[in-house]
């Protein structure tokens, strides 16, 4: 089960032996050189908030796509950990219950978002319920968003190549990933991403051929399987229970608040571009879903007793010759480091956008580039605290996703539905009680393990006592509001 503590320091194991050669090592150098120059190839020259922090609404269906494919995909290590340990199961938590609510968002919100012209989600949170709402609204989206989890990935990656320590490792990640979106803006984001995007996708169909003929066909992945006693790993569940699968459908709910989402439909050219783009999207993540899927599985097969979070590496390393083994590094690291930029960048503006702007306005035409500086700066030493004390991809995401979704969810989508609006002030408390419900009892399943796993009150996850204080406020809000004209008709 994933989530559970984390052992032996910030790696969670001794970190695996590879072996690159100097091939393998220059194209990985050649990559990050690569990156470096398209990311700073655009500079802002003077423009204005639009351009620096939605590219000024030009995003075409490519461009689109390719930013939040890369963007959304960024735990590939995390995939690799659960696919290894659960198999197919990692599909039906990771894969399915995304799909449905990204096919929610690209129905009902994406049009909805572009067409009202704002900025970020507390922008409409600011709209809809005020300053309040808005402020504690960018509290949740900065904490929501912070890379931590993908931070930690980059790091492992960079220990694996060039044998760094975790700390140099982790900063040189976050440096190489960020360093041109201080000039550059959501431009050089997207361009970066689109570079990344075509490099995960590559990396992965090169090494399942390899797996094919180095290992064997899909009957021989069954049938190791199933003589290694991991039956459980082709089935639906995986061998976690039905209450922990059906938590991360929960979790799923992240796809309707994540700002990368929103970011990407306020930057599109219309509401059309980015409905389709969030379709197209969809169809993408899941053909890289099924190779993900199916490499972690071969991993599990060939080698059943490694750290399950270094299973795509040391499958490189099992199947993989020279220079091929180089591209399938380039192919991880450019899934990890595409969400890195995008997060860290999303910190960064709502920092200066939706945090300083909001208290204290900036004048001229460099006070967001300078705010977005220091937002990039804090939120780099907060990633990286949060990834040297909880070293689990699985367990970062959990964590966040459980204590931040729960706040966000029901204030953001009534903000697009004003029927179903409420009064500000109870929105305020639905944002806080939500979210510090869903704290309150992580925090006690952690200090409370039973076999080295959390045991919650009443036997429930978190989020689902988050999820709750913020129905019964806002079903309480609602229900008041609809009396009032009917008491003001008696009296």
């Amino acid at each position: 089960r994933a989530g559970g503590p984390a052992r032996d320091g910030p790696q969670g194991s001794a970190m695996a032996e590879t072996h690159l050669s100097a091939g393998d090592l220059a194209l990985v150098v050649v990559y990050l050189l690569a990156l470096l120059a398209a990311g700073v190839s655009f500079r802002r020259r003077g423009q204005g908030d639009e351009a620096y922090f939605l590219a000024g609404r030009t995003l075409t269906l490519p461009a689109f796509v390719a930013t939040l494919v890369a963007t959304w995909y960024g735990g590939i290590l995390g995939i690799g950990e659960f696919s290894h340990q659960s198999g197919l199961s990692a599909w039906f938590i990771f894969g399915l219950p995304y799909y449905a609510f990204a096919l929610v968002f690209a129905l009902w919100l994406a049009p909805r978002i572009r067409a009202s012209e704002l900025y970020t989600i507390p922008d409409k949170l600011a709209e809809a319920y005020g300053r309040p709402a808005a402020l504690l609204g960018a509290l949740y989206c900065w904490l929501l968003t912070n890379p931590a989890a993908y931070v930690l990935m980059t790091s492992v990656l960079l220990q694996l190549i060039f044998g760094l320590p975790p700390l140099p490792a982790m900063l040189l990640g976050v440096a190489l990933s960020t360093v041109y979106v201080y000039t550059g803006g959501f431009r050089a984001d997207v361009r970066v991403n689109v570079v990344q995007f075509v490099l995960m996708f590559a990396g992965f169909a090169l090494v399942l051929p390899y797996c094919f003929t180095r290992l064997g066909d899909l009957g021989w992945l069954r049938t190791t399987l199933l003589t290694q006693g991991a039956a459980q790993h082709l089935t639906w569940h995986g061998g976690n229970t039905t209450q922990y699968i059906v938590v991360w459908f929960f979790i799923a709910l992240w796809t309707l608040v994540d700002p990368g989402f929103h970011q990407r439909c306020y930057a599109a050219q219309d509401g059309r571009t980015a409905q389709r783009g969030v379709l197209v999207s969809i169809l993408c993540w899941f053909v890289f879903d099924a190779m993900t899927n199916l490499a972690g599985l071969y991993a599990s097969a060939a080698l059943p007793s490694i750290d399950p979070k270094m299973a795509y590496p040391l499958l490189a390393e099992q199947v993989l010759p020279p220079l091929v083994k180089g591209l399938f590094y380039v192919g991880l690291l450019a899934t990890v480091m595409s969400t890195v930029v995008s997060y860290t960048f999303l910190c960064g503006v709502t920092f200066s956008r939706d945090i300083v702007w909001r208290f204290t306005g900036w004048q001229g035409e460099h006070g967001a580039q300078r705010w977005t500086a220091v937002g990039l700066l804090l939120t780099t030493v907060i990633a990286v605290s949060m990834a040297w004390l909880l070293p689990t991809v699985v367990g970062l995401w959990y964590a966040i996703g459980t204590v931040f979704v729960p706040g966000l969810l029901l204030p953001l989508l009534t903000a697009y539905a004003p029927r179903w609006r409420i009064p500000a002030r109870a929105v305020v408390v639905a944002m806080l009680g939500s979210s510090g419900a869903s704290l309150a009892w992580l925090l006690y399943g952690q200090q409370h393990l039973v076999d080295g796993f959390p045991s919650y009150p009443l036997g429930l996850e978190p989020l689902y006592p988050g999820l709750a204080v913020s129905l019964l406020v806002f079903g309480a809000g609602w229900l008041g509001v609809r009396r009032q004209p009917l008491q003001r008709g008696v009296g």
